[in-house]
């Protein structure tokens, strides 16, 4: 079974200018080498070998600097959308590409997420998607006050407040392309509303590694700042 996995590496990448008015957010380097190559890498590790990028902001540059992604042993394949469809409507366009299970990601995410392990229980899950969530902990900047009428009953200092991000990364079978209108900007949270409408079960997996969105300026700082600690040892 030829095991594929789609990176949307498409996005402007706004919140991080000026960087990304001249390289694409996913070339933007952490360490000595750039987001989407630590992806690739990290994929080529766990056995997935087939790679499509699915661009459109510079896409020429994305497509150049990686050829056809031989020098970091995978097959590579550049998909580009002609106008901006969003982060499920670029998957539309790879209809004829893919006739198995396959894993999507997003562009500016870090993760030592064991791939392997996530494709094979999603699969196991029997899902049309599988969506990988994470635990955040959210700190909240004044102390909390739970009173009973005119009178105090407790002081919570600045509590921290628990939730569940949707980590970016994704699962799919082939027949959830049905769903995704053509040539349509579309995205992953209007694709999941419609899901739920229809009763269609999406699946969860929470990811226990370490992960980080980049996608704003100061967690692509934090990036870099952790880099050397967190994902230099596990990308070689």
């Amino acid at each position: 079974m030829s095991k594929k996995v789609v990176i949307l590496a498409g996005g402007l990448g706004s919140r991080l200018r000026p960087f990304t008015d001249i390289i694409p957010k996913p070339l933007l380097p952490i360490g000595e080498k750039s987001v989407l190559e630590i992806q690739i890498e990290r994929f080529r590790t766990y056995g997935f070998k087939d790679i499509i990028l699915a661009t459109n902001y510079r896409a020429e540059y994305i497509a150049n600097f990686f050829g056809d992604g031989s020098r970091y042993g995978v097959n590579l394949k550049v998909s580009k959308e002609l106008k901006p469809l969003g982060t499920a409507g670029p998957i539309k366009l790879l209809e004829k590409e893919i006739d198995e299970p396959f894993i999507v990601m997003n562009g500016d995410i870090l993760s030592q997420i064991d791939f392997e392990k996530f494709y094979s229980v999603a699969l196991a899950k029997g899902a049309m998607l599988t969506v990988a969530i994470k635990k955040i902990m959210l700190p909240y900047q004044f102390g909390n006050v739970f009173f009973d009428k005119d009178y105090v009953t407790e002081i919570q200092e600045k509590p921290e407040f628990l939730t569940y991000a949707l980590a970016g990364m994704y699962v799919m079978t082939p027949e959830i392309l049905n769903l995704i209108p053509e040539n349509e900007y579309y995205g992953m949270d209007t694709l999941m509303k419609l899901m739920l409408s229809k009763g269609i079960p999406i699946a969860k997996y929470e990811v226990e590694e370490y992960w980080l969105d980049i996608g704003r300026m100061d967690d692509y700082q934090k990036a870099q700042d952790i880099f050397e600690r967190e994902l230099a040892v596990a990308n070689g």
